[in-house]
């Protein structure tokens, strides 16, 4: 093995090890009983739960955007995002669907209505993927990757058998770590891929900010009761520990499936 291949060997397995660290003592915050006097607003709860969790997401980052072999990954980096973006307008519209269930509950009806709301600003970005991945010189993959399977089932199962408001912890994880406004333009150049290859970075870059400040002023709104608010907790913290192996997956192999 090369020295460049044990450094990245070594900052990937760092990183997997400082993952499941961080995953277990947040698992563990996230269900502890709150011993405050005043329980303090969900967005901010769910921000300081989440806490432990940026430096680990940030450093599979790294390892997934480092320049050697970075074309390849690339295209694999989009043809894994493509069918887990495929998942959010389903999983919104669902989520509306199960609030409708429950007609006599306030909370309920402002949470469908952001559902529907944020699923058309999600509607067809799945194709802006695919519009990457042609410009790319690629195609979409066979299958899905097994943790993005994972990332958008364990939702579908929080839906239909905790709370739909769940699903705002998953949403929370994925637009809270969003591209950088300069991620693309960097990409561009250590890949020598053309600008098209680039767009859903750049458009994610600008709009996913707005969206996350929205879905914290909405999770205030509803004021969880404590139960789901540790609810919509577990959802992030499980989805940031798999989008950080989801990260490390792609950084660690540049051909198929693991």
């Amino acid at each position: 093995m090369n020295a460049t291949a044990t450094a990245t060997a070594t900052t990937v397995a760092t990183a997997a090890a400082a993952a499941a660290a961080a995953a277990a003592a947040a698992a563990a915050a996230a269900t502890a009983p709150s011993t405050a006097a005043a329980t303090p607003a969900a967005s901010l709860a769910l921000r300081t739960k989440l806490r432990p969790t940026v430096p680990v997401l940030r450093a599979a980052t790294a390892a997934l955007w480092r320049p050697d072999a970075l074309r390849e990954r690339y295209v694999r980096y989009l043809a894994a995002m493509q069918p887990l973006v495929r998942a959010s307008v389903p999983l919104l519209v669902r989520a509306a669907e199960r609030c409708a269930a429950e007609p006599d509950d306030p909370a309920a009806r402002r949470l469908a209505a952001y559902c529907l709301r944020h699923a058309e600003e999600e509607r067809d970005h799945d194709a802006w993927l695919l519009d990457d991945l042609a410009a790319a010189g690629a195609g979409p993959a066979a299958v899905p990757h097994p943790i993005v399977v994972e990332l958008a089932g364990a939702q579908y199962y929080r839906i239909e058998h905790e709370h739909p408001v769940t699903l705002l912890g998953y949403i929370a994880v994925l637009e809270g770590n969003a591209p950088g406004p300069r991620l693309a333009d960097r990409l561009a150049e250590v890949t020598g891929l053309p600008s098209g290859a680039f767009r859903t970075l750049r458009e994610h870059a600008e709009l996913d900010g707005g969206h996350l400040d929205e879905l914290y002023r909405v999770l205030d709104a509803l004021a969880p009761t404590p139960a789901r608010q540790t609810a919509v907790s577990v959802s992030a913290l499980h989805t940031a520990d798999l989008l950080t192996r989801l990260f490390l997956s792609l950084a660690q192999d540049p051909g198929g499936h693991p």
